[in-house]
């Protein structure tokens, strides 16, 4: 299947473009068209993912957003 977090991570963000959908769906749904349990993928989330994942949460409203830093330059 996969050798890399990274091969896994772009086959993800492939079918997130292709799709139109969001991370944790593309996830989910490559899970379930292997019949995979996602538990068994654990150690194929890359931190990047990850993160793509936690904020497509929180845009949706299923985890509490997080403080985020606006910076903005004065030129």
């Amino acid at each position: 299947m996969f050798k890399t977090p990274v091969e896994f991570s772009l086959h993800i963000e492939e079918s997130v473009i292709i799709n139109n959908i969001s991370h944790m769906e593309a996830v989910l749904k490559f899970c379930e068209d292997n019949y995979i349990d996602p538990a068994e993928i654990k150690n194929l989330i890359s931190k990047s993912l990850k993160d793509r994942i936690e904020v497509n949460m929180q845009e949706i409203g299923m985890l509490p957003k997080t403080a985020s830093l606006d910076l903005q330059l004065e030129v």
